[in-house]
């Protein structure tokens, strides 16, 4: 089965077309329960003509030494889910993860700059304690920069990981 993807996006998504297409950078982790650590990342944000963005993000561990622009050491963090415009600049975002966790996140759309906050974060038996999250994206001179507060494993909502992606070309391999 094939279909063909609508070059014109459903007008309620306007307020976040600036996401859309695929993105690839590096980014930086840090928390109190962990060792720093740099990552390689490739967001996409999809839409197929309907009022959402379809959003996927997989991330790979890099040598530390070489500020994670060097060689991949291992598949890291992944996270797929669905973006949600509604009147008035707020968003509503759904997010699931393979370690055990979904969240239901709201916030707002303001110009280039989208800000959320977790209102539901549901874990199976298994899952690692997460309790809430903040995330800020933005795009500054053509890049998707990115910033994620999480408060986990008994520590306060603080700085976790952060981001600076480019958009990537049809083609380009991002890993």
């Amino acid at each position: 089965m094939s279909f063909e993807i609508p070059e014109a996006v459903h007008p309620d998504l306007e307020p976040l077309a600036w996401l859309l297409g695929r993105w690839a950078g590096n980014g930086r982790g840090d928390y109190p329960t962990i060792e720093e650590f740099s990552f390689r990342q490739e967001i996409v944000f999809a839409h197929d003509g309907r009022p959402f963005l379809h959003y996927f993000s997989r991330t790979f561990l890099t040598d530390e030494t070489a500020a994670g622009t060097g060689p991949v050491i291992k598949p890291s963090g992944i996270e797929t889910g669905f973006f949600r415009p509604r009147p008035e600049g707020r968003v509503e975002v759904v997010l699931a993860h393979p370690t055990g966790f979904a969240e239901i996140w709201y916030g707002e759309v303001d110009g280039t700059k989208l800000e959320l906050a977790t209102d539901v974060v549901v874990r199976t038996e298994s899952a690692k304690e997460y309790t809430a999250g903040k995330r800020l994206y933005g795009l500054v001179e053509g890049h998707l920069l990115w910033a994620y507060d999480m408060a986990a494993m008994g520590q306060p909502l603080q700085s976790h990981l952060w981001g600076r992606l480019e958009p990537v070309s049809e083609g380009q391999d991002t890993t």
